[in-house]
């Protein structure tokens, strides 16, 4: 008998084999308006005509497990915005939309132009958004309440700590506090910290499943910022974080995310109390060696490659690749599997549904590749 999708996610988080891998993938604003023109072909019928309320038709109709739910002020990223277009956010900082191509289209990224705590003298008077408004958090109410019983619900309290102090500090300057002036980094780490715990603890007193914390601070090849520094500015604050989330509910699932190769602060993560780990990017950090050495203490949500796999590999490529995963990272569960960041608008859309049709059939002995599901 198949199981719910939030019946799936904690059967792979007991590191337990579910009937087939639990699934979670996002989408840059431009792909998911493809993805929505070529669904809308077979399944008209199941797209809100209500534009201003978010039903998560995208993850439904994919068959995913896990609803993603981020409180109004994180949800910048998925928004659209003309190119060349600038605009400052609730906290400050300045942004410019900039456009790039591909063969399926132009896309637009947001890029840094203005850190509002560049100066020292204005860190100290400096206010941040308020997380309290009750209105930051009704499309998390909602969502509770519509999809709880069917649905594992992950609350979003990303750029926890590190992210959003550079973004406010400018990152080569926060680079040299780092080095210079460690009292300052604490003072400003502690503005971005106070707000997202507070967040998250909103968010764990409703009812969420699971809360989504991180930084990047991972290159390619190597951690952005030493691993010493990390102990330094972030341990301690992350431990704290964690601690907390875990006094108010004992059953929270914590997932902490970070692009790029952070194998140096893994068992510190571990030690910390974290759960899961994301988004496991192949290009950096090899799968199987994660799997061997931290796969009886977390579990990990993500590893399918999408730096070359999905945008430029075939589809058997993508197949192969999904099959792999879940007989390896995914072997005795632990595994959520997805594409190790939000898909974007180079990758071919044959290329996005082999992968959801591979994990679709997982663990039913299957390796062909047919029609699909879409």
């Amino acid at each position: 008998m198949p199981l719910s999708h939030r019946e799936r996610v904690q059967t792979a988080l007991d590191h337990t084999v579910p009937d087939r891998c639990p699934m979670q993938i996002s989408y840059t604003p431009e792909f998911a308006s493809r993805l929505i023109s070529h669904l809308k072909k077979k399944y008209p019928e199941s797209f809100n005509k209500d534009t201003g309320k978010n039903i998560y038709e995208l993850e439904r109709i994919l068959d995913q497990d896990m609803l993603l739910t981020s409180p109004a002020w994180n949800n910048a990223y998925h928004q659209i915005y003309q190119p060349g277009e600038e605009f400052k956010d609730e906290w400050g900082i300045g942004w410019k939309a900039v456009p790039y191509d591909t063969k399926f289209g132009t896309g637009v990224y947001t890029e840094m132009i203005y850190h509002p705590l560049a100066s020292d003298h204005v860190i100290l008077s400096y206010q941040p958004p308020d997380p309290n408004p009750k209105e930051l958090y009704e499309e998390t109410a909602r969502v509770l309440e519509k999809f709880k019983d069917e649905y594992w619900i992950v609350g979003v309290t990303v750029t926890t700590i590190f992210e959003k102090a550079w973004a406010l500090r400018g990152y080569e300057q926060i680079m040299i506090d780092m080095l210079i002036n460690p009292e300052l980094v604490d003072r400003l780490f502690d503005i971005p910290y106070t707000y997202h715990l507070k967040m998250a603890e909103r968010l764990v007193r409703m009812g969420v499943d699971m809360i989504w914390i991180g930084d990047d601070v991972g290159s390619q090849s190597s951690m952005l910022i030493s691993p010493e520094h990390w102990k330094r500015f972030m341990k301690d604050k992350m431990a704290a974080f964690i601690q907390d989330l875990k006094n108010i509910n004992p059953e929270i699932k914590i997932a902490y995310h970070s692009d790029g190769n952070i194998s140096p602060i893994i068992p510190d993560l571990v030690e910390i109390g974290l759960d899961v780990l994301n988004p496991v990017q192949p290009g950096c950090m090899d799968p199987l060696r994660l799997k061997k050495e931290f796969g009886d203490k977390l579990c990990f949500w993500g590893s399918i490659d999408e730096q070359y796999t999905l945008p430029f590999g075939s589809p058997e490529d993508v197949m192969n690749e999904v099959f792999e995963r879940i007989e390896t990272l995914g072997k005795n569960g632990g595994l959520i599997i997805g594409p190790a960041h939000h898909v974007q608008l180079d990758t071919p859309m044959e290329n996005f549904l082999a992968m959801v049709n591979a994990i679709r059939e997982s663990y039913s002995g299957s390796r062909k590749r047919g029609d699909g599901l879409y």
